[in-house]
């Protein structure tokens, strides 16, 4: 089984910048991607970026030039770095992980990102 810890999440203002952290552990050899999603108050939950163990990132186009995400094998530990926020930015951050050998998908508990002027 694999948990996936986050943290970093913050109070910023607009134009600010936030990097978030999503530490897995467990049998973390079995992960073929993991990502950030986002939920706001009354909507559904929805993608930000994903990103292979071999490295090759997937943006939503909402945050495209402005978020990237990476990953640290040795560390077990995917980032994603949030520059130029934007009010619309605010939202529930959840990392996830995906398997090579199931369909099934692993959640982080969520780390709160609020962008207000």
């Amino acid at each position: 089984q694999v948990q996936l810890v986050e943290s970093g999440g913050d109070l910023v203002q607009p134009g600010g910048s936030l990097r978030l952290t999503c530490a897995a552990s467990g049998t973390v050899s079995s992960i073929k991607t993991m990502g950030w999603y986002r939920q706001a108050p009354g909507k559904q939950r929805e993608l930000v970026a994903t990103i292979t163990i071999r490295g090759q990132p997937n943006y939503a186009d909402s945050v495209k030039g402005r978020f990237t995400i990476s990953i640290d094998n040795a560390k077990n530990t995917v980032y994603l770095q949030m520059n130029s926020l934007k009010p619309e930015d605010t939202a529930v951050y959840y990392c996830n992980a995906q398997f090579y050998f199931t369909r099934e998908t692993t959640w982080g508990q969520g780390t709160q990102v609020t962008v207000s002027s």
